[in-house]
């Protein structure tokens, strides 16, 4: 069953922890793609965390879990397939 959750975290390019994002704002602003928002629901802690509003338009950079102080930040790279010729 660990796999089924791994594989759907791949499809996301970007999965935040939203129970520990304290809504800094350092992750939106270093967005280069401009797809991450804070959300309009409070985590328990009382913040707006950060979301992906559309992961099909995040490049996998990096630049959002490079800035963030918490670490509550994970990115993952697709795979590009190789064409035979």
């Amino acid at each position: 069953m660990g796999n089924v959750k791994e594989a759907k975290a791949v499809e996301q390019r970007v999965v935040f922890n939203e129970e520990t994002c304290k809504s800094c704002k350092l992750c939106v602003n270093a967005c280069p793609a401009n797809v991450i928002y804070l959300a309009d629901y409070l985590n328990e802690k009382g913040y707006r965390p950060a979301v992906v509003t559309d992961q099909e338009n995040c490049i996998s950079c990096g630049k959002c879990a490079q800035m963030c102080p918490d670490s509550v930040i994970t990115v993952y790279r697709p795979e590009k397939v190789r064409k035979s010729v």
